[in-house]
């Protein structure tokens, strides 16, 4: 498996957080140099090891906000 370069370019907050400490976080990511998106992934203390998670952009987060704002 090739390796996945990152770079956490803003943090934006964190979601929740595990007993164990990982935290679920919204942040702007760059991933393998490319522009950076929103995305919402667990991450492990010191942000060494991520979870699975879901990469949004700009786009998509405005209209993700306007349907949880139905909720």
């Amino acid at each position: 498996m090739a390796d996945i370069k990152y770079e956490i370019k803003e943090e934006l907050g964190v979601i929740s957080e595990s007993l164990k400490g990982w935290r679920k976080e919204l942040n702007l990511v760059s991933w393998n140099g490319g522009e950076p998106k929103y995305d919402i992934r667990d991450w492990a203390p010191g942000h060494e090891k991520m979870g699975k998670g879901i990469t949004l952009t700009k786009e998509e987060v405005q209209k993700l906000y306007k349907l949880l704002s139905q909720v």
